[in-house]
């Protein structure tokens, strides 16, 4: 039994430092980057936009949530909603 729970806690602690889980923020659009297809919010976390989302669609000052993964040391939004 404790080998189960020791082999768990060490496939959740790989699973959980690869950045594989999504993760969200919310803040108020601080600058656009439309040549480098990426957000900065007001707190300073910079966005990589994925395809399908275009920098030209948001405005500074909007109020978001976004929903990103880390990857290869950057977040990488998958999804940009208004904040409700």
């Amino acid at each position: 039994m404790k080998k189960s729970a020791i082999a768990a806690a060490i496939v959740l602690a790989v699973i959980s430092s690869t950045g594989a889980f999504a993760k969200a923020a919310s803040g108020t659009i601080a600058s656009i980057d439309k040549k480098g297809d990426s957000i900065t919010l007001s707190d300073g976390k910079t966005f990589i936009l994925p395809e399908g989302i275009e920098a030209e669609t948001l405005k500074v000052g909007e109020k978001v949530v976004v929903t990103y993964s880390t990857k290869a040391g950057k977040m990488a939004a998958s999804s940009i909603q208004p904040a409700k």
